[in-house]
């Protein structure tokens, strides 16, 4: 049977029923009774008998049916199912894990339709989300709710939008977690000859995403031109409740797609591995998984290697052998405080990393950019006739 139970509301009873959908997601169903809550319980409570007994769950999609009266937590669901096949896997597993997990839970509770939404409802939950996680969090599930509303204004189910109205919380400045050049070769010392040295080479070196070095393809790299091309990625997300590897002929951004120099330490060490992935093939015979044959990271029968994998390898390995534990994401940042530490300017990073807009990079890194500090303070005491050394220069006539 349906579950369900009346709700007051502006001096009205309503029916609110209480189901599985066909994508076995629970739903609400608000029904009008009529009926004013002074002198109707009982009148009100037999027709919620009757409802429960009767009604049937839609079996239509979740995108049929939108108006106006739909509850907003409803709205957020048939949303997120309408711009589905719009949007990258990744970003509607990140959507999906944000609604689920925190906004329409929160909502649901409200009881606030669509129309009945207003800027102070949304303000309020994010202030209360606030007293749990970061602002960045909150910006976040602010980016959705936005959208979405967006979205309902285009569809003349609202005149405006009420997100417009919100006070967003600042940014949490960022400051990455990063190992110094002594650090990073003992991580090197531990990884040899380990399923993670090339992995973790691939990304404290040319800094490389978790989803690049996954997705790197041995027709990515030119031998005779001596290059590398970073142009496929491999992610790992959570679509409808299962965990699922997504391999996409595309990067994060259009500046992600880039070509690198294939510096003879990494000319080395793949051409061997080349020889040694033949090597498997041929004495694993049938054994050898033949589905990720133009991978360059896989494992001695031929498996790629997963992105999780790489995300808690990492930190075990680390503790194993006493170093500060940092994410595998980091490399990438140790990449970009390396180059910084050796005068290479932050728009030749940007690049090399594949930073789709400068203000990322600098956002990112600036504070770690004492090179250019130096520089421009020695601008300065030129400037000002002092030398380095704090001496006055002699002025001349």
């Amino acid at each position: 049977m349906v579950a369900g139970h009346l709700q007051e509301k502006k001096g009205m009873f309503y029916i609110v029923l209480s189901y599985k959908g066909s994508d076995n997601q629970r739903k609400t169903k608000w029904l009008p009774t009529g009926l004013t809550v002074k002198g109707n319980k009982k009148r009100a409570e037999a027709m919620l008998m009757e409802a429960r007994k009767t009604f049937i769950p839609e079996t239509a999609p979740a995108t049929a049916a939108i108006t106006q009266d739909t509850l907003f937590s409803d709205f957020l669901t048939k949303w997120l199912a309408v711009v589905k096949s719009s949007i990258k896997p990744a970003t509607y597993s990140s959507y999906s894990g944000m609604l689920d997990g925190v906004i329409l839970p929160y909502f649901r509770h409200k009881w606030i339709t669509l129309t009945e939404l207003q800027a102070s409802d949304i303000q309020e939950f994010y202030t209360a989300q606030l007293e749990r996680v970061s602002a960045n969090t909150v910006i976040h599930y602010h980016a959705i709710i936005h959208k979405a509303l967006k979205y309902a204004v285009k569809m003349d189910l609202l005149p405006a939008n009420p997100a417009d109205k919100v006070e967003r919380p600042k940014k949490d400045r960022y400051v990455a977690s990063f190992y110094d050049s002594d650090e990073i070769n003992q991580l090197f010392a531990i990884v040899k000859d380990t399923p993670l040295e090339l992995p973790v080479m691939l990304a404290a070196f040319y800094g490389l995403r978790r989803s690049e070095v996954v997705g790197l393809k041995w027709d990515a790299i030119d031998f005779a031109a001596n290059t590398i091309t970073i142009k496929h990625t491999v992610a790992s997300c959570v679509i409808d409740g299962k965990r699922m590897e997504i391999a996409s002929d595309t990067t994060k951004t259009k500046s992600s797609m880039r070509t690198l120099p294939l510096v003879p330490l990494f000319r080395e060490m793949l051409l061997q591995l080349h020889e040694e992935q033949g090597i498997n093939r041929r004495l694993c015979g049938r054994s050898y998984c033949t589905d990720f044959l133009g991978y360059i990271c896989v494992n001695e029968i031929g498996e790629r290697v997963k992105p999780a994998y790489l995300t808690s390898a990492l930190p075990k390995m680390l503790k194993k052998h006493n170093m500060r534990v940092i994410r595998f994401h980091d490399l990438r940042h140790t990449c970009a405080s390396l180059l910084l530490a050796n005068g290479v300017s932050m728009k030749q990073i940007q690049e090399w990393l594949g930073h789709s807009d400068f203000s990322t990079t600098a956002n990112i890194y600036a504070h770690l950019d004492y090179h250019s500090k130096l520089m421009s303070a020695d601008a300065m005491l030129a400037g000002l006739g002092i030398g380095t050394d704090g001496a006055e220069k002699d002025q001349v006539a």
